[in-house]
């Protein structure tokens, strides 16, 4: 059947995101909340509040047959942070996306998605890579591109690209509470979501002096779920607490003070797993890799179950590969607005593959609905170990989000599967719905 697939234009609009940029150094620094926002001063570069609103950047590739598709630029909302690029700012990049990434992507085939995404992941502008929220933003559009041409799935295209077979059921979904820590985790328990709930334990005041705050509301999250969960839930519990363990308690983390305070939050999340992430930040990539190795020693001497997350300094693919082959982490986060473009995410998962190291397909609360469905097919395709529910910090839209898109996925996979040769008219049906 003949198909109209060359991309034709090129289009960038400013926009914004689901949450928030935050200056994290700033916050650890012992930054202090005011309502919603933080006093004063920023200490990251680019940042003009510590707290400021998180902006996106559209992205519309139109094809020759007239069909637009969307991609999303996104950033974390801890950018500049942990070795990651600076913060994003849409305006200055609109001009980029519409003049060197256009010229470089006009005119050729949108059915080519590997190829286009690869070409996005060398292209340098003065000298300098694309920031990597370009690079996310872009190659989501030509992943749409590459199935609006193709007539199905990103998940099809993705797997095609990937060489994997796709899960043939939702990925487990990890929802994220934000600060309001009780009420979205009781959200969670009522949806029976298999992986909760974040926490954000980013400061001393959260997690306790000498760690007992964490220690109590893991308990609290153990005994909760089975009052409101549904019959036979099984919940895992994923804890951020962004490097506090180590600024509690210090290195070296294979001692015992530390490994005992481990066995603690293993007691109080009893009967269920729990893992957590980012346990110290370490400064660099080196240290964070050592003392990630020197805490999975230690626990595993020590017969304590409780599984590490990798998060800070695990930005780029060849950080995942780092993390990986030193088997620092139990799982490692694949945040996929760090790694550039879409593919490089699901590339990260398949490292994965084969080791004792899971992979989470993670991401930030600072997205949007666009850039979530997108890594919905991404985990898909992948059979990731579990993926974010995103954007925003209310919990209850960014998991219906992902969770809708990966079930309707599944649904139209199903459908696709039962016909051999649509018609034009069904193709064209398809293609719109995707």
């Amino acid at each position: 059947m003949e198909t109209e697939t060359e991309i034709t234009a090129v289009h960038a609009t400013p926009g914004y995101a689901g949450f928030f940029f935050d200056d994290q150094r700033a916050i650890k620094q012992g930054a202090r909340q005011d309502g919603f926002t933080y006093e004063g001063d920023p200490v990251t570069d680019g940042f003009d509040e510590i707290r400021q609103a998180g902006e996106s950047l559209v992205v519309d590739i139109e094809l020759e047959n007239g069909r637009v598709v969307r991609g999303d630029c996104a950033a974390v909302q801890y950018s500049g942070a942990g070795g990651r690029d600076p913060l994003f700012q849409p305006d200055e990049y609109a001009p980029v996306v519409e003049g060197p990434v256009a010229d470089a992507l006009e005119g050729r085939d949108a059915t080519a998605f590997l190829e286009n995404a690869d070409l996005l992941e060398q292209l340098a502008v003065d000298g300098d890579r694309l920031h990597t929220a370009v690079r996310y933003g872009v190659s989501q559009a030509l992943l749409g591109a590459a199935a609006e041409a193709r007539a199905t799935t990103k998940t099809d295209v993705l797997a095609d690209a990937l060489d994997t077979d796709p899960a043939s059921e939702p990925v487990p979904v990890f929802g994220q509470s934000g600060d309001d820590r009780y009420t979205n985790a009781e959200k969670m328990f009522v949806k029976g979501v298999p992986v909760l709930p974040h926490g954000l334990i980013n400061s001393v005041e959260k997690i306790g002096e000498d760690g007992e705050t964490l220690c109590e509301y893991v308990a609290w999250l153990a005994q909760r779920s089975q009052e409101l969960g549904p019959d036979d839930y099984q919940p895992r519990f994923h804890v951020d607490v962004y490097g506090m363990i180590g600024e509690v308690f210090g290195a070296p983390y294979d001692r015992e003070e530390v490994i005992d305070y481990f066995a603690a939050l293993e007691e109080a999340a009893s009967p269920y797993p729990i893992q957590i992430e980012g346990p110290m930040d370490a400064g660099d990539r080196v240290a964070q890799i050592d003392a990630m190795v020197e805490l999975r020693e230690g626990l595993a001497d020590a017969g304590v179950g409780v599984d590490l997350v990798a998060d800070e300094w695990c930005n780029t693919f060849e950080d995942v590969q780092a993390f990986v082959d030193a088997g620092a982490a139990d799982i490692v986060q694949i945040k996929t607005p760090d790694l550039g473009g879409i593919h490089r995410s699901g590339q990260a998962v398949r490292y994965c593959e084969g080791t004792d190291t899971r992979a989470y397909l993670g991401g930030t609360c600072n997205e949007t609905a666009t850039s979530a469905r997108v890594c919905a097919h991404v985990a898909l395709a992948t059979d990731a170990a579990q993926v974010l529910a995103k954007p925003g910090m209310g919990f209850d839209e960014g998991y219906m989000i992902v969770e809708n898109e990966m079930r309707r996925t599944l649904a139209r996979r199903a459908r696709d599967g039962t016909r051999e040769n649509p018609t034009d008219a069904e193709t064209d049906e398809l293609a719109a719905d995707d």
